[in-house]
């Protein structure tokens, strides 16, 4: 494993305790099954200087949500080489069922 890909495993598993959000992927179908590696791995890209995870906003509202991931994302990257990069989360959907009464 290389240390963007270890960062990246490190950052999902954060992200898969903050409630109210999921990793943006590309297919939730049950083709995705097939595929032999975790697709929320497509919902991160790291370079040098930004650090962006792509994420699916289940609860509204959604500002506390991106906080509380903020805080509990940075701390993920404490003591890497990516400890001072930007950390951009993006939301790039709303569940319909966050939507609905």
């Amino acid at each position: 494993m290389t240390a963007r890909s270890e960062l990246t495993a490190s950052l999902l598993s954060t992200l898969r305790d903050v409630p109210g959000l999921r990793a943006a992927t590309p297919s939730t179908t049950a083709a995705a099954s097939a595929v032999p590696w975790d697709l929320d791995v497509m919902a991160v890209d790291i370079s040098e200087n930004v650090v962006e995870i792509r994420v699916v906003a289940l609860e509204v509202p959604i500002p506390p949500l991106t906080e509380v991931a903020g805080a509990a994302l940075r701390a993920v990257l404490t003591g890497t080489p990516w400890e001072r990069a930007s950390l951009r989360i993006v939301v790039t959907d709303v569940d319909a069922a966050a939507l609905t009464p």
